[in-house]
């Protein structure tokens, strides 16, 4: 009895850190949504929903994520059938090319098409005659083409890989029996990939509402508001109002559940098993010479536009002496970059602060994730489940909902925990924002380790430590360096977080930028924006190489 118990310490252990880090903070959110006095009431939240600013607010979030939808989509499938299907699959250089705008912080690319698409901006200047598209740009249908253009790489892996697992010979079979090439698409091919399209359009849908950089850089130019300006304005413009913010964040969180069980069901509903096809049996579309160049125009259009325009206009701000002069020669410079570390202590700081928050928030968070993982594993079925599920809730929320819990339970339990109004409680943050990533690859990692191989350990004479030291540890380091190396990278740019609970003075790396492009010092903000690409390439290459050294 007393071993039972004493194996169940751990399981607990982690059930309560897990409810205080994720599950406290949510129910602040609802608690200060329902019980505005101490007293239950929902009148306020009700009457805070129905405002006519706020349902228009809330009418055009969905609206906003269902065009992105339409345009991800109309990006992305001709790209992974191109890319599975034809003679271009033997391109794998490709598939890192379109990670390049998924990698791309946000709101960094987003100002990156405002100073191109303004007036006078680096278009106009290139191009005079193009002046009446800033008009355009600067409207619902700019910000749905900015924001596809970064998620659409997303669902353009998804379709992809789905695309590969269905067999060549059920085409075959279709011209077989006489079937024309349109025909076979929309009766054979189409409908073995509804399911997959379904999710993945779901989820592109719940990131786009879910999405703060771009509606916060553009969308307010335009006044375009959605959700997640909406609840960051009522937490930190005077005067605070968090209830009308956290009434907000909950239909935010109802909505993103709601797809979430959406997206289950259709997963299990809507998959296909192919009896008979041997996986990997493809066969390799040859194309003629007119229909290679129309893939080739597409897929140059789509680099074009999704990742050249934007990085030029990024460098190029960064570079010009006088923005008033724009593109003329003896007007480069690489002062910017000089005034960056030398005028104030701003970008240095802002730069350490970020390094500081990126390293020590990886490092804990895949602690932490790889001890959940592993008492999740020694637990019972249930116990287990209830771990990880706990640990990926994160992820399945916007990143601004939970920060906005942490704000709402942190300053009331200042007393207790004295870490609000800190850098501790920015460390917080991100370690619960980004455990999902450890969690996911340390158990990718367990899935493939035989528990034979532990077994043969402890029948040996090894003692727990020494096992998992010396077996356990080695197989799973993959997927602990691989959850560091994505938190790290995704901590360094992060903006949400930042910009709702830093300490006064505190600047990190994407608050900076933010602070002088919206005062006018863009050729600092963009030379600290290059930095922040750069920075995170590099990053991600040399760990790559780690790992890929580490599995030699």
């Amino acid at each position: 009895m007393k071993r039972t118990v004493i194996k169940r310490i751990p399981s607990f252990l982690a059930v309560v850190v897990l409810v205080l880090m994720i599950i406290c903070p949510l129910l602040s959110i609802f608690r200060e949504a329902a019980f505005p006095d101490g007293n239950f009431d929902i009148s306020m939240a009700i009457s805070t929903i129905a405002e006519s600013e706020n349902a228009r607010m809330i009418a055009s979030s969905i609206l906003l994520g269902v065009l992105v939808v339409m345009v991800s989509s109309l990006i992305a499938l001709p790209l992974a059938y191109i890319f599975s299907r034809t003679q271009f699959a033997r391109y794998r250089f490709f598939d890192v090319i379109f990670m390049i705008p998924f990698m791309t912080p946000p709101y960094i690319a987003s100002m990156g098409w405002i100073l191109f698409m303004q007036k006078r901006g680096l278009m106009q200047q290139i191009f005079p005659s193009l002046a009446f598209l800033s008009d355009w740009f600067f409207s619902l249908g700019g910000l749905v083409l900015v924001m596809s253009f970064h998620v659409f790489p997303f669902m353009m892996t998804l379709m992809k890989n789905a695309m590969l697992a269905v067999s060549s010979s059920l085409d075959e079979a279709g011209a077989v029996l006489g079937a024309p090439f349109r025909v076979r698409l929309r009766k054979l091919f189409f409908p073995l990939l509804t399911g997959n399209y379904a999710i993945g359009a779901l989820l592109v849908f719940v990131k786009t509402i879910s999405e703060y950089g771009t509606p916060s850089t553009l969308g307010r130019r335009i006044g375009f508001e959605v959700f997640t300006t909406d609840i960051h304005r009522y937490a930190t413009v005077a005067p605070i109002e968090f209830g009308k913010s956290a009434s907000l964040a909950s239909v935010l969180i109802g909505i993103c559940l709601l797809i979430w069980f959406f997206q289950n069901y259709v997963t299990e509903h809507r998959a296909y098993s192919l009896v008979g096809s041997r996986p990997g049996s493809i066969r390799i579309k040859r194309m003629g010479r007119k229909q290679s160049a129309l893939c080739w125009t597409f897929i140059v259009i789509v680099i074009f536009f999704t990742m050249l325009i934007p990085l030029f206009s990024v460098v190029t701000s960064s570079l010009i002496k006088l923005r008033g002069y724009g593109l003329r020669a003896g007007n480069f410079t690489f002062g910017n970059y000089v005034k960056l570390f030398t005028e104030d202590n701003q970008g240095t700081g802002a730069l350490l602060i970020s390094i500081f928050l990126a390293v020590s928030s990886a490092t804990i968070a895949s602690i932490l994730g790889t001890i959940s993982v592993i008492i999740s594993k020694q637990a019972g079925k249930r116990c287990g489940r209830l771990i990880e599920g706990l640990s990926l809730i994160p992820e399945m929320l916007p990143s601004i909902v939970l920060v906005l819990g942490i704000m709402l339970f942190y300053n009331r339990i200042y007393r207790i925990v004295p870490i609000y109004g800190t850098i501790w409680i920015m460390v917080l943050s991100y370690v619960i924002l980004f455990l999902p990533y450890t969690v996911q690859y340390v158990t990718s990692s367990f899935s493939q380790i035989g528990d034979s191989l532990i077994s043969a350990g402890r029948i040996c004479g090894g003692k727990p430590l020494y096992v998992f030291m010396h077996i356990t540890l080695p197989l799973i380091f993959r997927g602990i360096l691989s959850g560091w190396m994505m938190t790290f990278i995704i901590a360094f740019r992060e903006l949400v977080t930042p910009s709702l609970i830093a300490p006064t003075n505190t600047l990190t790396v994407s608050t900076y930028i933010n602070r002088q492009f919206e005062q006018g010092s863009v050729g600092k903000g963009m030379a600290m924006a290059v930095i922040c690409i750069l920075f995170s390439t590099v990053t991600l290459l040399i760990l790559n190489k780690a790992i890929s050294e580490k599995r030699k």
